[in-house]
This record gives structure tokens, C-alpha cells and sequence, in this order.
């Protein structure tokens, strides 16, 4: 299972339909946190996120982006809290997280660890990785791509019974690209029995930015695309001056990208909860794109399964 649920996908101002920014990302039981703007602890209690996550990823220090923290922590340790999290940021993060954890008479009792990233990093996870991007955003910014790695191919039990492979242990290594002896002395090897690598999935989280060549590189045939339109394109001087997108714009992204699906988020006070006038416009450009709302979630099925959104 990979699903993305969105807790804040305003603009700098929060409005009654959409809290600032904020997005949990669930992966085969674990949850990763990328940006938290102010009461993304309450959101993860409206959208039912829950608080086993042990990693946030910010994207920059603007405050509607990680603000929230402190009343996350503060939350957290209500809670008795013991885990420890980890908090990834770009240039400055000792600084700027490290103070923000210090507001207030209350002090943090669980472990945490602070690590700044740049543009490059790939964190590895395992099976999959974190990767860092560049983004354009007036500030010190980063974008994060989770990629998960190939897959091992299909299996055929049907065939491996028809060889005379007993099921058990021989087929886990026949799986796993190993050439196993029966006890008769026949060799049966894994090209006999188990298809083509299968891609991973990818999605990425473009925090603020303008449109990037960086962005376009590191969403190159993602899944999803989860990329700021701020404005829509009457205000595209307005995107420039501020370091924002426009819809049409983070279309423009996804098209180039190649990506299979747009989700639109970062969306300013002045559109509604529906923003119709940016859907139409993104969709113009690239047809597979939905404006995100608070508590929306997105599955992120493999290629031969259906994407579903609620």
C-alpha cells in the first residue's frame, strides 16, 4: 500500500476549507510527514494519519510550512510520547527547527535528531529511497521524491509444481535469482520461473517553488506528482514575484515529466474549496490532475492496478 492524505493544502493563509501545508505519506505500514504548517497535529487527528511517523521532511522555513511542529511535539509528548524523530530540512536546519522546539516552558522527552539535507542527498530506506531536489522558491528549498526500487518479477507456481520444485524454501531462492539443484540432480533456474524485474513506484512533493527543470528531472514517469499551483494564470506576474506556480504551470511540469497523475495543492484563499478555474486550466495541459482538498487521499497503486482518489 503507498497513499498519500493531504492535511493542509492552503497557501501561506489558512482558510475554514483548507489548513496550511501539510502531507502524510503511507507506506506498507510506515508514515513519513512532509512539511507541517500550524495545527497539522489537529489534522492528523480529523484525517485518522495517526502519530507513528518518525520522520518529517520539510521542504523550506517559510512559517505555514513547519510551524506546526511545536504544537505536533507538544501533542506528542502529552501523549508519552518515547520514539524519537527525525527531522530533515535544507541549509539551516540545526538553526531554525532546533529553535523552534524551544518555544515555550515545555521540553521535548523523546529523542530527536535534526539533519540537513541538500539538493542530491538520496536517503536510502531499504527498498526505497528519499530522494533531495532542487526547487526556486526565493529561499533555501528542496523538493523529496520517495522511490521505491525495482521489484522482483512474478513468480509462476503452477510452472514450478509442473518441475517438480517443492514449495518451500526453493522457491524463495529461485525468487530471488537463485539457481537451485532438485534432489534428483536437475538445476532449475530462475529464468524458468519468474518474469521480468517490475518497476517500483515513485511519488514527489514539490514544495513551494517556480516551475524547475530539477522538478521535471526528479518526477521523470512518477505515479504522482504532488506539485504547489498557487495561482491561477491571471496572476502570473503575482507567481513570478512570490516564487509560486500557476496551475497551468504545474501542468506544464507533469506533462514534461511524463508522470501518470497531478495532484494540485498550495492553493491560495482566493479560490474556493473546489477551485474549478485551476482544474480547467491545468487540465488543458495535461488531463490527469486533481486539486487537492484537506483529508483528500490518493492511492498509489503499482502500473497494473487503478488508481483511486477520494
Amino acid at each position: 500500500m503507498l497513499r498519500v492524505t493531504f492535511l493542509g493544502t492552503g497557501a501561506a493563509c489558512p482558510t475554514v476549507d483548507r489548513n496550511v501545508s501539510g502531507l502524510a505519506l503511507h507506506r506498507e505500514g510506515e508514515t513519513l510527514l512532509f512539511d507541517c504548517g500550524e495545527g497539522t497535529q489537529r489534522q492528523m487527528m480529523r484525517y485518522a494519519v495517526g502519530f507513528s511517523f518518525r520522520e518529517i521532511f520539510f521542504s523550506h522555513y517559510h512559517s505555514d510550512h513547519f510551524l506546526g511542529v511545536i504544537g505536533l511535539f507538544r501533542t506528542m509528548g502529552l501523549q508519552d510520547r518515547t520514539e524519537g524523530v527525525t527531522l530533515y530540512g535544507p541549509k539551516g536546519a540545526a538553526r531554525i527547527l532546533g529553535g523552534a522546539l524551544s518555544v515555550g516552558i515545555e521540553r521535548t522527552k523523546f529523542p530527536v535528531e535534526i539533519v540537513e539535507v541538500k539538493p542530491g542527498d538520496r536517503l536510502g530506506r531499504g527498498d526505497y529511497e528519499i530522494a533531495v531536489f532542487d526547487t526556486d522558491h526565493r529561499t533555501d528549498t528542496v523538493g523529496y521524491a520517495l522511490v521505491e526500487h525495482d521489484r522482483l518479477g512474478r513468480f509462476d507456481p503452477d510452472r514450478a509444481r509442473e518441475l517438480g520444485v517443492p514449495e518451500g524454501p526453493l522457491w524463495g531462492k529461485i525468487h530471488k535469482g537463485l539457481t537451485v539443484t532438485l534432489a534428483d540432480g536437475r538445476e532449475v533456474t530462475p529464468a524458468e520461473l519468474v518474469g521480468p524485474v517490475r518497476p517500483g513506484r515513485t511519488v514527489v512533493y514539490s514544495g513551494d517553488t517556480r516551475p524547475h527543470r530539477s522538478v521535471v528531472t526528479a518526477a521523470r514517469g512518477a505515479d504522482l506528482l504532488v506539485h504547489e499551483a498557487t495561482f491561477g494564470q491571471d496572476e502570473q506576474a503575482r507567481a513570478v514575484e512570490t516564487g509560486h506556480s500557476t496551475a497551468a504551470e504545474a501542468a506544464q511540469v507533469a506533462r514534461e515529466a511524463g508522470v501518470r497523475r497531478l495532484a494540485l495543492t498550495h492553493i491560495s484563499a482566493r479560490y474556493t474549496r473546489e477551485a474549478p478555474e485551476l482544474l480547467e486550466e491545468a487540465r488543458l495541459v495535461f488531463p490527469d490532475v486533481v486539486v487537492a482538498r484537506d483529508g483528500m487521499t490518493i492511492e498509489v497503486p503499482f502500473p497494473d492496478r487503478v488508481v483511486q482518489g477520494t
